[in-house]
């Protein structure tokens, strides 16, 4: 399949923030003629390109046995807060759910695999969330792409359904901090989760073979990336 035509996208997370935006831009998109968005229930959203499929997380390899794309997104995680502090069930959603999802997304023929991790992320981090993340990146690389595409944004910015008094405050105080993250802290910059989005559409528009990893410079400089014009074959 050549880098300029029409692909099929397979998509993880498009109920949460980024996944949503992830989504919406996808079904924009003129390079995908077809999006698969897997989810546990009905996103609720038509589009004539949009294919919902609903599926059991702990059955999501046998559930999506027979499927193929070109392009898969995985926009899965969760927080401590969410799943109140167990650290084991945060290790099923943001280790074993995203690599049964990779594990899929191999078999269904993938040569792209775009993966929102975290900025900090390392396998030999002494906090938690980080280490988390690192050690499914380097699980990730294992598996074995054509191309694997690690976006590292730090803290996101965007309204969420139900939005909290802690991050209404973040959303505001946390663009004043930017300008003093310089150097080896840029990474650390709150993004807008659409920016992280976008980015994402950028790294499958890249055409880049291997592994690649981006952090808030890089990640806002692939938010700006445009498709390539289509050609016919």
């Amino acid at each position: 399949m050549a880098d300029s035509e029409q692909k099929v996208a397979l998509l993880a997370g498009a109920s949460g923030l980024v996944g949503g935006h992830l989504l919406e831009a996808l079904l924009a998109a003129p390079d995908f003629s077809r999006v698969y968005a897997v989810t546990r229930r009905p996103l609720g959203r038509e589009h004539p390109r949009l294919a919902n499929r609903i599926v059991q997380f702990d059955k999501l390899e046998s559930q999506l046995a027979g499927m193929r794309c070109h392009t898969a997104f995985c926009c899965l995680g969760t927080t401590i807060r969410q799943v109140r502090g167990s650290q084991q069930a945060f290790r099923e959603v943001d280790v074993d759910l995203v690599l049964a999802f990779a594990r899929a997304a191999k078999a269904a023929q993938a040569q792209r695999f775009v993966f929102v991790s975290s900025a900090g992320a390392s396998a030999q981090s002494k906090y938690f969330y980080m280490r988390t993340k690192g050690e499914v990146e380097e699980s990730l690389i294992k598996l074995g792409f054509p191309s694997l595409d690690i976006i590292q944004p730090s803290a996101l910015i965007g309204w969420r359904r139900e939005p909290r008094p802690v991050e209404l405050a973040a959303m505001i105080f946390l663009p004043l901090v930017n300008p003093f993250l310089t150097g080896a802290r840029e990474p650390f910059r709150a993004i807008a989760a659409r920016t992280v989005a976008a980015s994402m559409l950028g790294a499958a528009r890249s055409g880049r073979r291997g592994v690649y990893r981006y952090t808030y410079s890089g990640i806002r400089a692939l938010a700006r990336s445009r498709p390539q014009t289509l050609r016919a074959e």
